[in-house]
């Protein structure tokens, strides 16, 4: 059974962290979307859906669009059970924005990108994640983009 046919049958369910654990946010950053009655990483996704809900959310924080467009790209991916916030930032700075990017990805692609931005960043291959956790994302993202 191929990749994409094992994820078809797979049941994903949305995961949801507190704010706190996703990456990249200081605590005034924490704060500001606490204030907002945002508290996981699953509510931040939720209103943060669409570009104008993402340009709204930066109007009432009073802080450049491009953060919540970061914020909100985090959310999505770490929504992914396998990603969470461990991986999100991870597959974030290696040009993969979203789960039904992921979706789209071959295992090799996904792999090699991580791997030459691991070697750019950290100059370590040995950080780089297993392709068996790299293939479980791809899994994790098609179920997950087949379940929307």
């Amino acid at each position: 059974m191929n990749q994409r046919n094992s994820a078809k049958s797979m049941r994903v369910r949305s995961q949801s962290w507190a704010i706190a654990d996703l990456p990249g946010l200081d605590a005034e950053a924490q704060a500001l979307l606490l204030n907002q009655g945002i508290d996981t990483t699953l509510q931040l996704w939720q209103q943060t859906a669409t570009a104008a809900q993402r340009s709204q959310l930066a109007s009432d924080l009073q802080i450049h669009p491009q953060y919540v467009n970061k914020w909100a790209a985090l959310a999505n991916l770490s929504r992914l059970p396998s990603v969470g916030c461990q991986y999100c930032g991870l597959l974030l700075h290696a040009g993969i924005a979203s789960p039904a990017q992921l979706a789209q990805m071959s295992l090799a692609q996904v792999h090699q990108q991580i791997l030459r931005l691991q070697v750019a960043e950290l100059r370590r291959k040995d950080l780089c994640p297993s392709l068996e956790a790299v293939r479980q994302w791809i899994q994790d993202a098609i179920a997950l983009t087949n379940a929307s």
